[in-house]
């Protein structure tokens, strides 16, 4: 296969096909990070919190299964070679969060209602892009690295499932596969969760979509000799470099994440037309669109400094349990949180 298609195309076909399936997720089976948050603060409905625990639970049993099959190795994965940075985590969270609740969408999410024609996220999807590469490699990147210095896993204990496996003498693929299943165990635990089938599948899908992308990725990094980087989806620096692919296409090659980014918005599109939901939708209020400008900054900021989103933390580095996974969602929904009672009620702490 190599010998007709580029590594890099290939790369990008990959991230396409799981990106098709993500923004169908998002539009036919309602996946989406803030609107979980939204629900659970504010509607009193855990549902869409569980859908993503199925999610989870779904890659991380993929994910540590492809470990046992010798398919995968964790360690290559941006989220266990390099060093974890507590401070990076917290305060990159914290500012995506808040940006996430201004904008009134994540990365994702707002690829996903550009899909379906809402061309107020189109601006998000901009200013997400752009910021996240001024912080990634322009003009923040020094101050970036200076504040957050990366460096270079050390040491047998890259993650969750190796210290947690040593510290209780059990295999590194055994201490995943649990976390999955205990995952799995707590979002199904509820009954009425347990009728929403719609949601249990997508969420499974949703899963299914980050494990082939360590699937695949990892074939073609071994493939290539280890050429291509071993990823899964993430919605931060990915629309950086699809912005940058799109203005550079005849001396750059695509990779996973323009695939995935396309895919999301391809997948999204499609299932706005199969619903009857896709329309052309524009900004009419300047005060919105302010505050919508200002939190995919937030966002693009907060993302490369805490080293992923909603997605690329909370699935694709939860799904390998990176130790920064869980501490960057629970900063996630704590900016969330604020963001959203500001929103609300205003800076006032009377309620």
């Amino acid at each position: 296969m190599l010998d007709t298609i580029a590594p890099g195309l290939l790369a990008a076909l990959m991230g396409l096909l799981g990106g098709l399936v993500l923004g169908l997720a998002a539009r036919l089976g309602r996946f989406c990070s803030m609107g979980a948050i939204e629900d659970a603060l504010y509607q009193g409905s855990d549902l869409r919190a569980r859908q993503w625990g199925i999610a989870l639970g779904v890659a991380l049993i993929g994910s540590f299964s492809l470990m046992g099959l010798g398919l995968f190795d964790p360690t290559q994965t941006p989220y266990l070679a390099l060093a974890w940075s507590p401070l990076a985590s917290i305060f990159g969270g914290l500012l995506f969060g808040y940006g996430m609740a201004l904008a009134g969408n994540c990365g994702f999410g707002a690829l996903a209602r550009l899909g379906g024609g809402d061309l107020r996220n189109f601006v998000i999807v901009l200013v997400m892009g752009l910021t996240s590469y001024i912080t990634l490699n322009g003009p923040l990147a020094a101050l970036r690295v200076t504040l957050f210095p990366p460096r270079p896993a050390e040491g047998p204990l890259p993650g969750l499932a190796h210290g947690l496996g040593q510290s209780l003498g059990l295999p590194i693929v055994a201490t995943g596969l649990g976390f999955g299943v205990l995952f799995l165990a707590l979002a199904l635990s509820s009954r009425a969760f347990r009728g929403e089938r719609k949601l249990i599948l997508w969420g499974v899908a949703v899963g299914l979509a980050v494990t082939s992308g360590w699937a695949g990725t990892a074939w073609l990094s071994k493939a290539t000799f280890e050429a291509t980087q071993v990823v899964s989806h993430t919605f931060a620096a990915p629309i950086g470099d699809t912005l940058f692919y799109l203005m550079t296409s005849s001396a750059t090659s695509p990779g996973f994440g323009v695939g995935s980014v396309i895919g999301v918005l391809a997948g999204a599109a499609i299932g706005s037309l199969i619903k009857g939901h896709f329309r052309w939708e524009a900004c009419e209020d300047p005060r919105e669109l302010k505050r919508q400008i200002m939190g995919a900054a937030l966002m693009g900021v907060g993302a490369v400094v805490a080293f992923g989103c909603t997605v690329g933390q909370g699935l694709s580095a939860f799904s390998v349990l990176a130790y920064s996974a869980p501490v960057t969602i629970a900063a996630i929904i704590a900016g969330a949180a604020l963001g959203l009672r500001q929103l609300i009620y205003g800076f006032s702490f009377a309620r």
